[in-house]
């Protein structure tokens, strides 16, 4: 399995641990917090705003209601990560193209799951709001939280950023 370097982005809310993740842990696509938690990152800042207004959206809710934000970056070395940003990898798992809708998840988190359980502390994937962008999904464990490095200070938003271009929302 690869290895992920370089810079990646993730926002959460003002003044959390940017290490920390919900609790009880939250579901994500790759996984269910209730198995595994796991913390999720974009590429480019445009693609961690994107993400953000994708999951408003599928909730209904305006985005005033997820402010304010701490926008952080992070310096990312971790390995066997399965690579998943590609239609074919993705059909030698049963899955299709992220679409952004949760009703998609079940077949993900299974997969996610069992990839965790083989030993993979990630997976690379393609946006669901953002075709053709990255994204990562890093299984919470001691030695993968140990290849992520928050570089402060984060950015803080008390009003939301502009809706990205390209952006796919439910």
């Amino acid at each position: 399995m690869p290895s992920i370097g370089g810079v990646w982005w993730r926002h959460l809310p003002q003044g959390g641990d940017p290490l920390g993740y919900a609790d009880p842990p939250s579901d994500g696509r790759w996984q269910s917090g209730d198995t595994v938690p796991a913390l999720y990152f974009a590429q480019e800042e445009e693609t961690a705003w994107a993400e953000w207004y994708r999951g408003l959206a599928e909730r209904g809710m305006p985005p005033e209601m997820g402010l304010p934000r701490d926008l952080w970056r992070y310096a990312i070395q971790v390995d066997d990560i399965v690579d998943l940003s590609t239609e074919e990898a993705l059909a030698g798992h049963g899955l299709q193209r992220p679409v952004p809708t949760q009703r998609q998840w079940p077949a993900f988190q299974r997969v996610g799951e069992s990839l965790c359980k083989r030993g993979a502390k990630g997976i690379l994937y393609e946006s669901a709001a953002q075709a053709g962008r990255q994204a990562l999904c890093v299984f919470v464990t001691e030695a993968s939280i140990a290849g992520i490095r928050p570089i402060p200070p984060p950015r803080t938003f008390d009003s939301a950023p502009p809706m990205p271009p390209r952006t796919r929302t439910p």
